[in-house]
């Protein structure tokens, strides 16, 4: 019994998340073929990506496979009013030293700056507000994103409808969620698809994401490509994975791991004290180093490879 725990904890380990080329992979958690695979990788906020498997997400785009990362929703709620006040009160003035602001657009602004200045605790922020809140977590993620190696054509942002609310209670998962994240999937026809298995976020978000691609895959899975499609599961921003339950765990260098805390930092905006940090105290960037060195670490204790860091995985059978 022992031997066959350790045999099967050992198999988990790969530093090929989409497969080794032309080895045997019986006893391995990826396929082999083909060897270079198509991949969605779904991030529920615009952050999840890098905080959940940011050095996988690196493995995956530097071993060639054609990554295509999705942001589903906007995160418009998480950025801090300072910060939009920021940007908004940044473009009026880059807009008049330009010489090309009109009056109209002029009111525009002001009203904007107007509202977030003298906003009190609990309002709703207005269309433009979130809209502006919105392009900020948008540039960040992209610059996430393009860290890690990945071409613009390659970043989609889908905005899914049941998040636009203003406010942290959302609407229910709709039809057009459902068929946002539904085309993406045929239209890449992917071999590996990525999601977020950590439902414990402070609104639901993961988890309303999460139903939307089961039930998307549900719909495409009598289509031929579909056959070869693998869901994996991460988590890392909230919770991790129990060792029992993982089926593979991506190991992380000390510099994979600085990499990976790079990206996160793309996201200025989430830095410090994010507005919804939940009952953790730390940056997500500590949380997701803590959880990622104590899953080595438990590796590790079992008496197997030692490593920095290591980002763990579950894959969805349906």
């Amino acid at each position: 019994l022992n031997i066959r725990i350790f045999n099967r904890l050992q198999r988990t380990i790969t530093g090929w998340p989409g497969g080794k080329p032309n080895a045997d992979d019986s006893n391995r958690p990826e396929r082999a073929q083909p060897a270079k695979k198509r991949v969605i990788l779904f991030s529920p906020h615009p952050d999840d990506d890098v905080i959940s498997m940011g050095g996988t997400f690196q493995r995956l785009v530097d071993q060639g496979h054609e990554v295509h990362v999705a942001y589903q929703t906007s995160g418009n709620i998480a950025v801090h009013d300072w910060d939009a006040l920021r940007y908004a009160e940044f473009m009026l003035e880059f807009a008049d030293s330009q010489g090309t602001l009109s009056e109209e657009d002029r009111q525009a602004y002001q009203h904007i700056i107007r509202f977030i200045r003298s906003k009190n605790s609990g309002d709703t922020d207005t269309p433009e507000v979130r809209r502006i809140k919105g392009l900020i977590r948008r540039g960040e993620a992209r610059a996430g994103a393009r860290f890690t190696g990945l071409d613009d054509d390659h970043i989609h942002f889908l905005d899914m409808p049941f998040y636009e609310t203003g406010r942290s209670r959302k609407k229910p998962l709709g039809e057009a969620d459902v068929q946002i994240v539904a085309d993406l999937i045929e239209r890449v026809k992917p071999h590996q698809v990525y999601a977020a298995g950590d439902l414990a976020d402070p609104h639901g978000t993961h988890r309303v994401c999460l139903d939307a691609i089961f039930e998307a895959l549900r719909r495409l899975k009598n289509h031929d490509w579909a056959k070869d499609c693998w869901l994996w599961m991460y988590r890392g921003a909230w919770h991790e994975w129990a060792i029992h339950e993982i089926e593979r765990a991506v190991p992380m260098s000390p510099q994979q791991l600085r990499r990976k805390r790079q990206a996160i930092f793309m996201h200025q905006s989430q830095k410090d004290r994010p507005p919804f940090p939940g009952d953790d105290a730390r940056e997500f960037w500590q949380r997701a180093e803590y959880r990622n060195k104590e899953t080595a670490q438990m590796y590790r204790s079992l008496g197997l490879a030692e490593y920095e860091a290591m980002e763990a995985f579950v894959r969805w059978k349906g």
